[in-house]
């Protein structure tokens, strides 16, 4: 990260943060930067743009053992074995303080897409530069109810055989084309925007 002028420290320094899928070779990953005074509710919401989720299904954050959720979640969820708590208000620099510290996302429960997320620096804004923002990342985010980390390679295995017998339908349901080599760092940043 470019250094710029230190604003301040603490909540309005700026995370730099590197999201992983877990159990998917080749890895699908994106480092992006957020304000230390983003609350989780607002992360998901970053998680989902960098990754290109479609924000449809639950998730939680757990973070040193703790489990954080949308309120929302808490009150259809069973999720009292899980001593679960709301993520709305929490400040991610007041829960991740430190440089190097890993916590993890998951999203969909059913298909259970586990990120790993790591903080790999925290230090000062940058002039002119809006938060969040995507800096990198690889390939693309699998399509939605693909069946997760099980599935996703199921579905990469049938579109790249066009002798399938699940091809055209499988073409269909991915709506006619899916690279999974794809990533627009550009189309990101407008969506991050948009937050």
């Amino acid at each position: 990260m470019v250094r710029g002028k230190v604003k301040s420290k603490g909540a309005n320094a700026v995370y730099r943060i590197r999201v992983s899928l877990c159990e998917i070779e080749p890895a699908i990953w994106r480092t992006f930067a957020v304000r230390g005074s983003t609350t989780l509710d607002v992360l998901h919401g970053v998680v989902q743009a960098v990754m290109g989720w479609t924000d449809s299904h639950l998730h939680e954050f757990v973070i040193e053992g703790k489990h954080l959720l949308a309120a929302a979640a808490l009150e259809v969820g069973d999720f009292e074995d899980l001593d679960a708590e709301k993520e709305e208000g929490v400040v991610l620099s007041e829960v991740v303080p430190s440089r190097g510290m890993h916590f993890e996302y998951e999203y969909d429960f059913g298909d259970g897409w586990h990120h790993s997320l790591e903080v790999e620096e925290i230090g000062p804004p940058e002039t002119g530069v809006e938060y969040p923002v995507c800096l990198a990342g690889a390939r693309a985010c699998p399509p939605e109810d693909c069946g997760g980390p099980w599935g996703y390679p199921e579905l990469l295995e049938v579109l790249a055989n066009p002798s399938h017998e699940e091809f055209e339908s499988t073409l269909e349901w991915v709506g006619g084309a899916f690279d999974p080599e794809r990533f627009d760092l550009e189309e990101v940043n407008g969506l991050l925007r948009a937050i």
